[in-house]
């Protein structure tokens, strides 16, 4: 996945919207887009909001749903 920053460009969004849609403050997303590794559910969340067909699938079939 690319880096969030480059993400969140991608789809025009500013930090507050990104971060919002997986549960993370902008405060918190800032801190992510500046070096902090989230989590490993944030991480999964950010591939199923944000991420390729591929890496959705590998969420899903991570949590076992076809």
């Amino acid at each position: 996945m690319k880096p969030y920053a480059t993400l969140r460009a991608h789809f025009r969004l500013n930090q507050g919207d990104f971060w919002s849609r997986v549960g993370v403050t902008q405060s918190g997303g800032s801190r992510y887009e500046n070096g902090r590794k989230p989590g490993k559910p944030v991480q999964m969340l950010i591939a199923l909001a944000y991420g390729t067909e591929r890496e959705r699938k590998a969420v899903m079939k991570q949590l076992g749903i076809k």
